[in-house]
């Protein structure tokens, strides 16, 4: 007995699923997941105020980044949405005639929770990783861990894992430092 073939997902299929969920298509399937818990968010909220000042801004850094919660980033057939991304200014593009943005992130970070852990490892790594995405961060809330890895070689190398209250120096972001103790919501 042969199984029907899937129906291939289309980006127009994102504006059926409710307004109260997440969507992303990944190696051709629609992947739904409910809205972020107040833990997920606060985590991305406060690692974006972290950052944004000192390489957005420039204040007291370097500047020259953008950064975004939860945008839609396309990868030829994939829709991605990492929790933060962040883009070298001149690699950004503006004005796009669609949603999704085109261009590959220099940096992404992912908050895992328990219903988005598998796919953020499994699926979206991958992703990241053939698209030449050089950071990744994975951030779990739950746990408060950070694991920091840079894609070198052809393959992700974890450079570092830091817990709990850890004053965090991090590739990309190496001119400041981040108390991990402001990501967790207490």
């Amino acid at each position: 007995m042969t199984e029907p073939a899937k129906k291939k997902v289309a980006y127009e299929d994102l504006y059926n699923i409710p307004e109260n969920m997440t969507g992303e298509i990944i190696d051709g399937e629609l992947f739904v997941t409910p809205r972020p818990s107040r833990k997920h968010g606060y985590t991305s909220s406060a690692l974006q105020s972290e950052v944004a000042p000192v390489y957005q801004f420039g204040r007291g850094g370097p500047g020259g980044w953008i950064f975004i919660i939860e945008p839609e980033v396309k990868f030829e057939e994939d829709i991605l949405v990492p929790d933060i991304a962040g883009w070298k200014r001149e690699s950004f593009p503006v004005e796009e005639p669609h949603n999704w943005i085109s261009a590959v992130p220099g940096w992404v970070a992912e908050v895992l929770s328990p219903g988005t852990a598998r796919k953020d490892k499994v699926k979206k790594m991958p992703i990241y990783a053939r698209h030449g995405v050089p950071h990744c961060w994975l951030i779990d809330p739950i746990e408060k861990t950070l694991d920091v890895f840079k894609f070198e070689s052809k393959r992700w190398l974890l450079l570092a894992s830091f817990a709990e209250n850890d004053k965090v120096r991090a590739e990309p972001f190496l001119e400041m430092e981040i108390d991990l103790g402001n990501l967790w919501l207490q």
